[in-house]
Order: C-alpha cells, then sequence, then structure tokens
C-alpha cells in the first residue's frame, strides 16, 4: 500500500512513534531516497514540508488514522 504524506516538524516524533508500534515494514520515499520510517533521524533526513510516499505491507487501524491525519491533499 502506498499513501502520501506531507510531516512538519513537530509531526515527525508522532509519525515515528506511530510507525514503531506497527509489526510490519514501514517505508518512506523521496525521490530516489528511502528510509525507514521507524527511524526519527531517517525521516528527518529526506527533510520536512515535502510531500513523502510511505509504502507498507501490512494493516494497523492506529497507523491508518496518522496517515489519515498527515496526508497530502
Amino acid at each position: 500500500t502506498e499513501k502520501k504524506i506531507k510531516l512538519i516538524n513537530n509531526e515527525v516524533q508522532e509519525f515515528v512513534n506511530a510507525a514503531s508500534e506497527c509489526n510490519f515494514d514501514i517505508n518512506l520515499h523521496y525521490q530516489r531516497a528511502i528510509v525507514d520510517a521507524k527511524s526519527f533521524l531517517g525521516v528527518l533526513s529526506l527533510g520536512l514540508s515535502k510531500i513523502l510516499t510511505v509504502s507498507y505491507g501490512g494493516n494497523d487501524g492506529n497507523f491508518e488514522q496518522i496517515l489519515r491525519k498527515y496526508a497530502a491533499a
């Protein structure tokens, strides 16, 4: 599954915490860079205020709620 999100500085921690609670892999993509969405520094390394692609292969209600909250228009 892939979704587009946009994070600003104070939202990164909430996103990483929600991703870390999932028992499946979650990656964030920006252009050619791919990072583990469970890594705070990895997410920050992609830069803030950019539209990022989240890819994952599992299902978690709380994580889905966070994705809806930060969905890019």
